[in-house]
C-alpha cells in the first residue's frame, strides 16, 4: 500500500516510527509455508498512527452514485441501442411528466423508470465507463483540494497559533479530560437540578457507586480519549480509566455513606495507581445529605487532602436542593 511523500513512513524520523513483526505476512510458494514480514509504522505518544491511502480519499460521492445517474438519465435513452426499449422509456416518460411538472416529480419519476427498466442502470455504467479519464482527473483535484485544506492550511494556521497565542502552551491531557468531565457532572448534579435524576426519588440516594457511574459514564461518550470502566490490570477494577497512549488518569466513585469511605480515600487509588503505572487520578464522592457532606470533610482533613499539592477530592453535593423562588 503506497502514500503520498508528504505521509511516506520512509520519511519519519526514527523516534517517530515503530517496526513491528507481522506472522504469516506473505506465502512463500516454493516452500509451501507462510513468512514473517517487518514493517515500519507511524508511531506517536505511545499509538500507532493509521494512514488513509490517497487513492481511497474523497469528499464527495464516489464517480458512479444513484444521485449522479438520476441527473444524467436524459443521456440514457440515446445510448439504448434496442430501439423498442427506446421507445417503451419515452412513452412512459411522456405518460407521467408535463411541462408543468416539477423538478421534484421529475426526478422521482425518473427513478421509478430505472425500477420499471433496470437496462438502463448497464447504459448508465457503460457511459461512466467510457468517461473513466475525466474520473481520474476530477478526483485528483478532489485529492489536492482536500489535501490544501486539511492539512497544508491546517499546519499553517496551528503555526500561526502558536506564535500569536498559548493555545498550545499546556497540551490537553487525560487529567485535564477527567477533570472538565468530573466538573460537568458535579455543575449538573448541584446547580441543574441533576440531584433530582441520580436518586431514587424522595430524596433517596442510589444504594451503590455502580448506579452513579452509570449516569457518569454517558458523560464520557463523546470523549476523544480512550475510556474504559472496571479497567483491571491486577490489583481489581478502577471505576474509569481514561487515557491516550502513555498518557492515563483513574476516576474513583464513592458514596459518602460507605462505611470504608476514610479507607479507600486513604489507600484504594494509590493502589489503582501502582497497577495501571499513572500517578494521576480524581477521588470523586457523592453525598446525599448535609451530614454526609461534613462526614466527607471530616475524613478529608484528617487524612491531610484539603491540602495544597494532595490527591484531587471532588465533593459533589446531591443533597436536596430548594427551589429558588424559596431562598
Amino acid at each position: 500500500m503506497r502514500y503520498t511523500s508528504e505521509f511516506a513512513v520512509d520519511n519519519l524520523a526514527p523516534a517517530d516510527r515503530k517496526t513491528i513483526s507481522v506472522p504469516r505476512a506473505k506465502f512463500n510458494y516454493n516452500t509451501q509455508t507462510w513468512a514473517t514480514g517487518k514493517y515500519d509504522l507511524p508511531f506517536t505518544d505511545g499509538d500507532f498512527v493509521i494512514l488513509t491511502p490517497t487513492d481511497l480519499l474523497t469528499k464527495d460521492d464516489t464517480w458512479i452514485n444513484q444521485s449522479d445517474m438520476l441527473r444524467s438519465f436524459d443521456q440514457l435513452p440515446d445510448v439504448v441501442r434496442n430501439d423498442q426499449l427506446r421507445a417503451d422509456v419515452t412513452n412512459y416518460l411522456r405518460m407521467r411528466l408535463t411541462r408543468r411538472s416539477s423538478e421534484r416529480e421529475q426526478r422521482e419519476v425518473r427513478r421509478r423508470a430505472l425500477l420499471q427498466f433496470p437496462e438502463l442502470i448497464d447504459c448508465y455504467i457503460k457511459l461512466k465507463e467510457d468517461t473513466g479519464e475525466q474520473a481520474v482527473a476530477i478526483s485528483r483535484d478532489k485529492v489536492d483540494d482536500t489535501q490544501e485544506m486539511l492539512h497544508d492550511q491546517v499546519q499553517r494556521a496551528a503555526r500561526d497559533l502558536a506564535e500569536k497565542t498559548n493555545l498550545f502552551a499546556k497540551p490537553w491531557t487525560s487529567y485535564d479530560e477527567a477533570l472538565q468531565a468530573i466538573e460537568t457532572f458535579r455543575d449538573y448534579v448541584e446547580n441543574q437540578d441533576g440531584w433530582r435524576v441520580i436518586n431514587r426519588g424522595h430524596g433517596k440516594g442510589f444504594a451503590n457507586e455502580a448506579e452513579v457511574q452509570g449516569f457518569f459514564g454517558l458523560l464520557l461518550q463523546p470523549s476523544r480519549f480512550d475510556v474504559n470502566r472496571e479497567a483491571n490490570n491486577g490489583r481489581g477494577p478502577v471505576d474509569f480509566k481514561i487515557s491516550m497512549g502513555l498518557d492515563s488518569t483513574l476516576i474513583e466513585f464513592k458514596l459518602a455513606k460507605s462505611s470504608s469511605l476514610e479507607r479507600n480515600m486513604e489507600r484504594q487509588v494509590a493502589v489503582y495507581e501502582r497497577a495501571n503505572k499513572t500517578n494521576s487520578s480524581v477521588f470523586v464522592v457523592i453525598g446525599y445529605t448535609q451530614t454526609e457532606i461534613t462526614r466527607v470533610a471530616r475524613v478529608m482533613t484528617k487524612l491531610g487532602l484539603d491540602q495544597p499539592g494532595a490527591r484531587k477530592v471532588v465533593v459533589i453535593d446531591a443533597s436536596p436542593k430548594a427551589s429558588a423562588s424559596k431562598v
